[in-house]
Formats: structure tokens, sequence, C-alpha cells
């Protein structure tokens, strides 16, 4: 893997990181946290999700085929999850450039899930209410999955899971 460099100033304070991406990252974290205090208090109210995070948390529901993004699951979810899992397999699809477009039309989702159209509608309807996921009308009615849709998912299914 390549090495990372990277230099830094804050007020009278210059620091340089140099190594494996993953560790300039955590080393630049704990700087910034411990020189700019407000970082640190404002990162305990942020809900962001990185691509690692993502691909941690739904590892097991998701996976990247030849053909698309996929969902598979072993046990019965409800049909609001399985929705939202599509739509973060296709965020996570989009992060790694392999697809164009991360949003899905009504019909797509359909296809995808084997869902009838009825159902479709109304969780997609219900998900859209609780912010969940986001209406975009741009070229059709498409569908994509909010941040903190990704935050209500990954609570679910550890509910779920721990259910089982």
């Amino acid at each position: 893997m390549d090495e990372v460099h990277a230099i830094i100033s804050y007020k009278d304070t210059t620091v340089e990181f140099k190594g494996k991406p993953d560790a300039v990252l955590e080393s630049l974290y704990r700087f910034l946290t411990k020189q700019v205090p407000n970082l640190d208090l404002a990162d305990k109210i942020s809900l962001d999700y990185s691509l690692p995070e993502m691909i941690d948390i739904f590892s097991n529901y998701i996976k990247l085929t030849p053909e698309g993004p996929n969902v598979i699951v072993k046990k019965k979810i409800p049909d609001k999850h399985i929705i939202a899992l599509y739509l973060v397999a296709y965020r996570i699809a989009k992060l790694l450039d392999r697809i164009d477009d991360d949003k899905l039309a009504s019909n797509e989702l359909q296809k995808l899930t084997n869902l009838k159209p009825k159902t479709i509608s109304s969780r997609l309807s219900e998900l859209v209410k609780m912010r969940v996921v986001e209406k975009l009308s741009s070229n059709g009615i498409r569908y994509g999955i909010t941040t903190y849709g990704i935050h209500w998912l990954a609570e679910e299914l550890l509910k779920h899971d721990k259910k089982l």
C-alpha cells in the first residue's frame, strides 16, 4: 500500500505525519481533537458514515456481485429494512465506483426486492416520512438513503439480530 504524507499547521504548531493511510488518518484525528477542542465536541453530535464504516456495519447483508449490488438475508426481516438495505447497497457500490447512480426508482426497487408495487409504494412513503429515504424528482422520481437512514437501519438491524 502506498504511503501518505500530511503536514498540518494550527496556530503556532506544525506537525507532519507519514505512513500508511489508516495510521496517518488516525494520527491526524488525534492531533486535531487534542489541538482544536471544539472539534471533539462537534464530533459527539455529528452523524456521518465513511465507506469502511458502512461496509463493516452492513457486510452481513450486502454483497456486490458482477451483476450489481445485492441484499442477502438469512432470516425474514421487514420490507422497510429490505428496501433500505438495497439503497445502502447502491450507496456503497457508488462510493466504490462500481455504479454511476445510487438512487433507485420504485420499479427498480420492485424488481430487486420482488415486493408488490403497492408494498414498495407504501413502504417508501413511510421511509420518506421518517427521513430514512429522500425522494428526488430529477430524471423521474428516484429514492436514496439518507445519513439518518443509514443510522436508523444499523440500529434496526442490531435490534433484529439480538432477537434471533
